[in-house]
């Protein structure tokens, strides 16, 4: 026979186990996992949520059943210190658990979630820059294991430090597999006359395992310093599997799912929809509400965004941290990238402008010179742009979609690109956006000149007068060769004279021969003698 005392302790085991860390890193992820009933449907019936405490701050998080009887809290402590929480539930078993964490200062390489910075940029939350150069890998999440590794190897040893990921499966040209892991507990599995299957799910179970999954793959790209821009819905199902059609009640229990699930993740972003215009069984007003339930359910106030197909949503509104826009002809030239920025005043992010490859639909041809010079055309005005590669690749696989290689030559070039603007005295803006689109400034000792498609043999040295220098400043000169990602430092220190009308010369109107090819660039930095 068990002793009193052993039984109890058996007991306590069962019913009430917190397996958490005694210390976190800030804007790290806290846990608590408790043992809670199994019984009618756990998704639904039980309630769970933490108030978390430090002095005099309360914040609360939502909880969420893990399956086989286990429920989780996640909390990501933005300040350091001995935080508190108790558990607030429906369940006798799971209300009023108490317990305790310290909060430590972050380790090299946590720089925290990405912020808005000054009105149209990014900031990690300790202050570090952050520009987003970014690519696409919209179902990457779910191929086979040894493709998921490829790619993770393959974003390992790129530029990008953004990707753009659904959490639905896509059933989409060039992307038609079926995927290891579903969101929801599948009840059924029919052929049709076609023999096409169907299915059926209980959608008010959510599979844990197809979540545990997707959240490994957020904390590798976490690993290897990437944001995951988390797409969450998207039109691209065609009634295969009717994620996207699930209806406003479950789409709202398939957020607050989400959310509680995915919120305590540093390099979380949320993107509500991909072409959410294209999703015809969401109507346009709805969105604000689904907007609203993911901000409402994030305490850490991830970035937000809506990204359209062929009509522009109300990015104006507070929900959304910045503008995600599909468009290829903003940056196809000078001076378009900065319109639409004027107009909803938030960091402007070209999340789509055609890829580059060789599909035979006009969103997927872009050749390596037009990929690069469109992260050019948005950089010197001040706004970003997102890659995509659709190739076919080794496997049938292209990497816009499944992942896989890279076979393009415009990643290299991209990664020169963020490599110059990272070594800028700060994030660029047009110095002229009235007059002068090819000219970008940090401040008034720093300017880029981006001549794109353009031939010239010869460039005389001249800045806007707006925000520029004053006379009698040095500046040192160095060419640029953005394709061939070669610098030349430039012999010659140019002197500022008194502004000419809208335009400052150097004072003995020296000139800068230039080679005959396109895609150069000046990069312009006052020198102290």
């Amino acid at each position: 026979m068990k002793s009193p005392i052993l039984f109890l302790l058996l007991f306590l085991s069962i019913q009430f186990c917190v397996l958490a860390q005694e210390q976190v890193q800030r804007w790290d992820r806290f846990e608590i996992t408790l043992a809670g009933p199994q019984n009618g449907n756990p998704f639904t019936d039980i309630t769970l949520a933490a108030e978390f405490t430090l002095g005099t701050e309360k914040i609360r998080v939502n909880g969420f059943y893990d399956g086989g009887g286990s429920f989780k809290i996640r909390f990501m402590p933005q300040k350091t210190g001995q935080w508190k929480y108790k558990t607030i539930s429906n369940s006798k078993v799971l209300n009023a658990k108490t317990g305790s964490f310290t909060c430590i200062e972050p380790q090299e390489g946590n720089h925290g979630p990405v912020q808005v910075a000054d009105t149209y940029h990014f900031k990690y939350a300790d202050g570090k820059r952050y520009y987003p150069f970014g690519t696409t890998l919209y179902a990457w999440t779910h191929q086979p294991q040894q493709l998921e590794e490829i790619t993770l190897k393959t974003l390992e040893n790129a530029p990008f430090n953004k990707v753009r990921m659904c959490v639905f499966p896509k059933y989409y040209s060039n992307v038609e597999n079926e995927p290891e892991f579903y969101p929801y507990v599948k009840t059924g599995e029919t052929k049709d006359s076609k023999g096409k299957t169907k299915f059926t799910w209980d959608l008010s179970r959510f599979d844990p395992d197809f979540f545990k999954h997707l959240e490994k793959r957020i904390d590798d790209l976490k690993t290897i310093g990437i944001e995951a821009d988390i797409i969450i819905f998207h039109p691209y199902d065609k009634g295969h599997w009717g994620f996207d059609s699930l209806g406003k009640e479950n789409d709202l229990r398939y957020i607050q799912y989400l959310t509680a699930r995915l919120s305590s993740f540093r390099n979380v972003w949320w993107s509500m929809a991909n072409e959410f215009d294209y999703i015809k069984t969401k109507p346009r007003d709805v969105w604000d509400t689904y907007t609203k339930a993911v901000v409402a359910a994030d305490p850490y106030k991830h970035l937000c965004s809506i990204h359209n197909g062929s009509v522009y949503y109300d990015n104006w509104k507070p929900e959304f941290t910045h503008v995600s826009i599909q468009n290829g002809s903003t940056v196809e030239d000078f001076g378009r990238a900065t319109l639409l920025r004027d107009v909803f005043f938030r960091p402007m992010i070209y999340d789509e402008v055609c890829y580059e490859g060789d599909l035979p639909q006009r969103w997927g041809h872009l050749s390596g010179e037009e990929m690069t010079a469109a992260f050019w055309h948005g950089v010197i005005a001040g706004t970003y742009v997102t890659h995509g590669e659709t190739y076919k690749n080794a496997g049938d696989t292209i990497f816009w979609a499944k992942g896989g290689r890279l076979i393009g030559s415009s990643p290299a070039r991209i990664g020169f690109l963020r490599k110059i603007l990272e070594a800028a005295p700060g994030p660029l803006e047009l110095a002229d956006p009235w007059k002068d689109h090819q000219t970008a400034t940090a401040d008034s000792s720093y300017y880029l000149v981006y001549f794109g498609k353009e031939i010239k043999s010869e460039w005389t040295f001249n800045l806007p007068k707006k925000a520029g220098p004053r006379a009698n400043r040095k500046f040192a000169v160095e060419l640029i060769d953005t394709w061939n990602m070669a610098i030349t430092k430039l012999p010659d220190i140019f002197e500022t004279a008194e502004p000419t009308d809208y335009r400052i010369f150097d004072k003995n109107h020296k000139s800068i021969r230039l080679p005959a090819r396109p895609y150069l660039a000046l990069r312009i930095v006052e020198v102290k003698m």
